[in-house]
């Protein structure tokens, strides 16, 4: 799995400190423009990303992911004949007003597969029921102070 870091905060343009963390998992079977598009989705949903907020450039975000800038192209294309991106010529592709539909049944099908890939992991490495629920309670604490 590729599991990239990439900061789309731009100090004159951007307020929001999160960014996207793009995973791309080139053996699951999904498109990886599918994937990029899906955690852009994700991002705006859940408020890491906000309308007005720039993305990388296509050149930039391929480096950092080592795939095909036409890759990266099609995911924005997609997301801006839906409306989700707008792309200003010389200038960037930022978030718009409209905000992705997300069918309830794709998003909890989504948790699903994270919850189920992260349990089956941390089983294998011998943790228990309780001490998981333990693991993850501390965690939380820990990290959202």
């Amino acid at each position: 799995m590729n599991s990239t870091k990439v900061r789309t905060k731009d100090a004159k343009l951007q307020t929001h400190e999160e960014g996207i963390n793009f995973t791309l998992d080139p053996i699951n079977g999904t498109p990886i423009y599918r994937q990029i598009i899906q955690q852009i989705e994700y991002a705006i949903l859940s408020g890491r990303m906000k309308s007005g907020d720039k993305l990388p450039t296509i050149r930039s975000l391929a480096v950092d992911l080592k795939t095909n800038p036409n890759t990266i192209a099609r995911a924005y294309n997609e997301l801006e004949i839906r409306g989700i991106l707008e792309t200003q010529v010389g200038s960037g592709t930022y978030i718009s007003d409209k905000k992705p539909v997300m069918e309830d049944d794709s998003l909890n099908r989504k948790i699903r597969e994270v919850i189920a890939r992260f349990t089956h992991e941390l089983h294998d490495l011998g943790v228990e029921n309780k001490e998981l629920v333990k693991l993850i309670d501390s965690y939380i604490k820990e990290e959202f102070k």
